[in-house]
């Protein structure tokens, strides 16, 4: 597939995949204070973020915007909790093995204690607090997050060791007003809620994209004004429009995507999407 996306249209990869290179996310303004805040607020002085937004709004692309934008500018250890919905033995596994802490399962308290001693060893010698990012956060039980409440400061409560970006759906909004985290809600630093996109940077979006994949001329400008318009400002799902009119139109090996493409492919209808009428020439 690669060799005929090069082949047919130059592009160095498919520029509406979620799997895009660090140089395919857009920065939006969102991303921007996110990457600045972090740096400038949570590295420094340490406590909890979050980011909250609806399916396909960008989280996901904001932490992954985050992740480059704190190992390219800062000596911050940065990591991703992949498991959000593990139980607190399995939550512990998984913060052994980020930050090369040996845990034993049957002894928490020890493992609470090691992991703590080795964030205060990087702060010591970077100054900055390690940061914990986690994704689709709404799924975490609400004794995950005490504990990670628990964990992430010391002295009473005046000493921040750990900085933590919670990434998730208006789920996490309403679990975070729950009585039982408080204290965590508390700690919130930074608060960052995603809204469908303007039609401005969504466009602004695509361009980007294509630009970096190589391929500015992919699509026609009425085209991506569809894919603006029909996507309701959700990036994921204008991506996913477009990923399917490629596969169409390197299967029929068209030499550009556009309108014609589109109503050919969906019919007026992005979400139920119909086999193409006819082949072009």
């Amino acid at each position: 597939m690669k060799h005929k996306l090069q082949a047919l249209y130059g592009l160095k990869w498919d520029p509406f995949s979620r799997e895009a290179p660090p140089e395919g996310l857009y920065r939006s303004a969102v991303a921007e204070t996110l990457c600045w805040r972090t740096e400038h607020v949570l590295l420094g002085e340490g406590g909890f973020g979050s980011v909250i937004g609806e399916p396909g709004e960008g989280k996901s692309a904001c932490l992954r915007l985050l992740v480059q934008h704190l190992e390219r500018g800062s000596s911050a250890k940065v990591v991703a909790l992949e498991h959000a919905s593990g139980s607190v033995s399995s939550f512990y596994r998984e913060l052994g093995e980020l930050f090369e802490v040996e845990l034993s399962p049957r002894n928490r308290w020890g493992g609470f204690k090691a992991l703590r001693e080795k964030w205060r060893e990087h702060m010591e010698k970077t100054l900055l607090r390690p940061v914990l990012l986690v994704d689709e956060a709404q799924e975490m039980n609400l004794k995950v997050l005490t504990e990670l409440r628990l964990l992430s400061s010391t002295r009473f409560d005046s000493r921040v060791i750990l900085s933590v970006v919670l990434a998730g759906d208006r789920r996490l909004e309403e679990k975070l007003r729950l009585e039982e985290l408080t204290a965590l809600g508390s700690r919130l630093r930074v608060r960052l809620s995603l809204e469908p996109m303007d039609k401005e940077t969504m466009l602004a979006l695509l361009d980007h994209r294509l630009k970096a994949a190589g391929g500015s001329a992919l699509g026609t400008p009425g085209l991506k004004t569809t894919l603006v318009e029909r996507s309701a400002g959700n990036p994921r799902a204008m991506l996913a429009i477009g990923q399917e009119l490629l596969m169409h139109a390197v299967q029929r090996e068209l030499k550009q995507l556009d309108e014609k493409l589109y109503l050919e492919v969906f019919g007026g209808n992005e979400r139920g999407g119909t086999k193409p009428k006819g082949k072009r020439s």
